[in-house]
């Protein structure tokens, strides 16, 4: 938890409030800026000679006070570079890495390329700046050098990662260019970009900025669907596939062509376990302790009784014997296994057992949970004082499977002498034949159970296992598809495994793998690995060429169609040709003598081909676009078909329509732009490309394209015809044989149409700038007529259709509301798509919505006036127990364009479950229930619509 040591009064001109500043940055009513690109301190006093680093375009320079002559450094550029030749060139982000002896900076430009900064000084005066190529990673926003050797690169747009730095980049043969070398005003140094020489991927954090589009379906039958995230910008955009559920590592298969052999050691009458240091056997007919000096006692069953059920901890061991009797053994201080003299009868057959693991500083665990076949839950004591005498008993809606007593969500405490542990709750997890999984309290005294938790996990009965996660025991949870149970960051998580069906499971640890799990899966042995805990998905991610803008799935097929545009890029054709006209420059300015040697520079320069991920791609300059269509397979992630737009072609729309007058066939309708500038807005006209598609829906085939005089920027099938938005023209096309043909047209929307939803006759229109509009299609007068608007207006950005009645829209600036202001929220991140739709099986609809920054959230209606109540009051309370951590007032951010309406802020309600046990108390005494109740309402709001 953070602790709040001082806050400045907040301001919107971004200015101090307390105390002036010698130099003021921003005017104190907001009105005027002053920008230095960017601005990297030198180390003063002892270290250095103090001073300023200013990156401004085209140069680095130094300064300082006193006598201090500034100096200045080019910033070196790529030879042969594709950019545009009369773009300037700035660092975006720099890092200082300092020792006793000596410091230099690392500072990276917008290309990416790193260069090792190093100043030259003469008695603490700085003669000359010193740079030279370092390495070439993706751009980003902050770099940190950490102390270990590390490099810590942080991307606004695309995954973090984390480099080591394997050499300084001393004793390579790269050029170093210094501000001592003579140049004329404007030249500068060129260098050979390379793949990475003293940088050494160490690993990378995912990320899914920005996300541009999203759609969630079930694509590939998996009962729970998945989200289909088009994300990132220029080269390093992909198409992400995220499911609920954990990243499974598996780190070692065998195969089993015998699995009887492997499951009897796991099935609940045939049991291994570890007595330290001995081991113990339980099979069917008796007990067999193996001690450390290789004696082995036995014990028998009496009469014709057999074992049909056991638990095993590190000193106990409890066996169920056919007719439901208990025996309970402990071992003694010596090491010997000895039979407890008294023996409980059940009232029923038992079907399962468990016993906690034995605590640190004790001699026993002080409970046994037995399950019974009457749909019962018993829990017995085996204190020697009231050694299995019953404790308390829970009635069950189906026969338990399973049962596993774990101590979780710990806290660390220090006792007496200094010594740190973790001191957590007894759970009891019960596992039940339909396919539910039961989480109830334990009271570590009395043995009493209470506050019973419960969520269905899978058609299969839930199986339960002991692992280890973060250092805590947590319980892995098998049905027809395993969970895991675990608390991680003062919360805890049930969150499914993305992997297939599992059988048995155990604990597992070794040097390379401290917290495994070794587990069957049909015929195979496995060693897993779960490496990211507390993430609500896992993704897999397919690469792109362009920006995705949208894409939209074929319900036939699956299939899905993006459309990918990038500003200030060239085609691949474009850099084709520039590439080779560059190289025929080359040989030609080359002299006679240096004819060959140029010709081979120019055959090498044609066949280089860097990545464009990491190393970027050529800027084509202001009013320059290039696009493609792809068709991707969202299972395999492979591209079934791609078509590449002409230079300067930008596409905007997609949607894919069936058309009454064409039977059965699908098309798609590709909304382009040409010669598009976009400030002042200035566009050359536009065009609508019409393909079908064939193949079974895996191939496009180009029909014909049809020109209209504006950016056609929204598309969307309507009554066997196709409703376009052309600038802010509203028209209908049908299918023609050399072009769509124009039925109808409504010219009344004011500013540009940017999105269209369709419901029976019905048709709701975004405008850029002035919300939604409700336009109603004459059929018999072949007329589109305005007959409802927003009275607010709104810069929207996307919009969901809710009923035939309301709509949802999100705007610029971070506003989600519901039309006719029956709600009003401030998200604080712009919100590219909304979709009402059900995130887990048999769950309740919500509204989803993702953002430009990378994030997920949902909108989920509540059923009832009393949750709707408890929650306000609970908002009310967190508002002002729980203020965020930067000094914001919650309630005026929420409401920052418009006042908060109908929306209860869950995230701030979540919180409740990190505040201090004591606040936790006095929240819960004020809204007349007790922490856990409140805790456990929280959880049943999420569980019912989400994860």
């Amino acid at each position: 938890m953070f602790e709040k040591i001082h806050q400045e009064t907040f301001g919107k001109s971004g200015c101090r409030r307390i105390v002036p500043g010698q130099f003021l940055a921003v005017d104190p009513k907001g009105r005027a800026v002053m920008i230095a690109l960017k601005l990297h301190e030198v180390p003063g006093g002892s270290d250095g000679p103090s001073g300023v680093l200013i990156c401004s375009e085209n140069y680095i320079t130094y300064k300082n006070f006193g006598d201090q002559p500034d100096i200045r450094c080019p910033i070196p550029r790529r030879r042969n570079d594709l950019d545009d030749p009369e773009r300037g060139m700035i660092f975006v982000c720099s890092a200082t890495h300092k020792t006793k002896s000596m410091f230099f900076f690392l500072a990276q430009t917008e290309q990416g390329d790193i260069f090792k900064v190093t100043l030259e000084t003469d008695e603490e005066m700085v003669t000359e700046i010193r740079l030279k190529y370092f390495d070439t990673i993706p751009v980003a926003t902050a770099m940190c050098v950490l102390k270990t050797g590390f490099l810590f690169v942080s991307s606004e747009f695309g995954n973090h990662y984390l480099y080591q730095i394997a050499h300084l980049g001393d004793d390579d043969d790269e050029p170093e260019f210094s501000s001592a070398m003579p140049l004329e005003e404007g030249d500068t140094f060129f260098f050979q970009p390379r793949p990475l020489k003293n940088l050494v991927l160490v690993d990378e954090q995912e990320n899914l900025s920005p996300i541009m589009s999203c759609q969630i379906a079930d694509l590939a039958n998996e009962d729970t669907p998945q989200l289909y995230v088009s994300c990132g910008r220029g080269p390093r955009s992909t198409l992400r596939v995220l499911r609920h559920g954990l990243e499974v590592h598996t780190l070692w298969p065998f195969i089993h062509h015998q699995p009887n052999l492997v499951l009897c050691l796991f099935s609940p009458s045939y049991l291994c376990g570890s007595f330290t240091p001995s081991s113990i056997q339980v099979y069917p007919d008796g007990i067999r302790h193996i001690r450390a000096d290789k004696r082995v006692n036995e014990w028998k069953t009496p009469g014709k009784k057999t074992i049909v059920r056991c638990a095993v901890n590190q000193r106990q061991v409890v066996i169920a014997l056919t007719g439901g009797e208990l025996v309970y053994f402990e071992m003694d201080p010596s090491g010997q296994l000895n039979e407890y003299t008294e023996r409980k009868e059940m009232s029923a057959d038992v079907v399962c057992m468990s016993l906690a693991n034995v605590p640190p500083g004790e001699q026993r665990s002080r409970f046994l949970a037995v399950g019974l076949a009457d749909n019962t839950v018993r829990i017995i004591s085996l204190d020697p004082s009231d050694c299995l005498q019953p404790l308390s008993m829970q009635a069950l809606p189906a026969q338990p499977e399973s049962l596993c007593i774990v101590e979780m969500g710990g806290v660390e405490k220090q006792d007496e002498l200094g010594d740190k542990g973790t001191i957590g709750f007894l759970y009891l997890n019960i596992g039940l034949q339909n396919g539910v999984l039961l989480r109830t309290v334990l009271d570590p005294v009395t043995g009493d159970l209470s506050d019973t938790r419960t969520r269905y996990l899978g058609s299969r009965p839930v199986k339960l296992f002991r692992v280890r996660m973060q250092g805590q025991e947590a319980v892995l949870a098998m049905s027809s598809r395993s969970w895991l149970s675990y608390s991680y960051q003062s919360r805890f998580h049930l969150t499914p495994l993305s992997y297939e069906t599992l059988e048995y499971a155990s604990g597992f640890a070794s040097e390379q793998c401290p917290e495994g799990i070794v587990a069957i899966s049909t015929n195979t042995l496995r060693i897993l690995a779960l490496e990211k805990l507390g993430a609500v998905f896992n993704q897999v991610a397919f690469p792109l060429q362009y920006t995705p803008r949208k894409f939209v799935i074929h319900p036939e097929t699956n299939n899905l169609i993006l459309i990918e545009t990038d500003h200030n890029a060239y085609t691949e054709a474009t850099k084709a040709q520039r590439k080779q006209q560059m190289a025929e420059e080359m040989v030609e300015a080359a002299g006679e003598d240096e004819r060959e040697l140029a010709a081979e520079m120019a055959a090498a320069f044609l066949n280089e081909n860097l990545p464009e991920a990491i190393f970027g791609s050529p800027k084509a300059g202001a009013g320059q676009w290039a696009s493609l269509v792809r068709l991707v397979n969202p299972i395999q992630g492979s591209t079934l078909d791609q078509v590449q737009l002409e230079q300067n072609e930008a596409a905007f729309s997609v949607a894919a329509c069936r058309f009454t007058n064409t039977g059965d066939d699908w098309y798609v309708l590709v909304g382009v732009a040409r010669d598009m500038i976009l400030n002042p807005r200035s566009v050359g006209g536009g065009f609508i490309y019409t393909y079908r598609l064939v193949s079974g829906g895996e191939k496009l085939e180009f029909v014909h394209k049809t020109p209209v005089e504006d950016v056609p920027l929204a598309i969307a099938p309507f009554q066997g015809r196709a409703l376009v938005g052309v600038g802010k023209l509203l028209r209908i096309y049908d299918l023609g044989k050399k072009k769509l043909l124009r039925k109808c047209e409504n010219k009344h929307v004011p500013n540009l149409v940017t999105g269209i939803h369709t419901i029976g006759q019905r048709v709701i229109v975004s405008d850029v700038q002035e919300s939604l509009f409700w336009v109603r299609y004459r059929r018999n007068e072949n007329q589109l007529i305005i007959f409802a608007d927003d009275t607010y207006p709104r810069w929207v950005t996307t919009a969901c259709l809710l009923d035939y009645d309301t709509m949802a829209a999100a705007d610029k600036f971070g506003n989600i509301s519901i039309a006719e202001i029956i709600m009003n929220y401030h998200v604080g991140e712009t919100v590219l798509s909304l979709q009402k739709t059900t995130l887990i099986p048999g769950g309740s609809e919500s509204l989803v919505y993702t953002t430009l920054s990378g994030g997920i959230g949902i909108l989920v209606p509540f059923t009832s006036h009393e949750d709707h109540d408890f929650f306000q009051h609970l908002e009310m309370h967190m508002r002002s127990e729980f203020p965020p951590l930067c000094g914001r007032d919650h309630l005026s951010f929420r409401s920052y364009y418009f006042p908060v309406k109908n929306v209860i802020d869950g995230d701030l309600c979540e919180q409740f479950n990190s505040m201090d046990p004591h606040k936790q108390k006095s929240v819960a005494e004020e809204l007349d229930r007790t922490p856990p109740e409140v805790s456990k309402k929280l959880e049943d709001i999420r569980t019912r619509y989400a994860f």
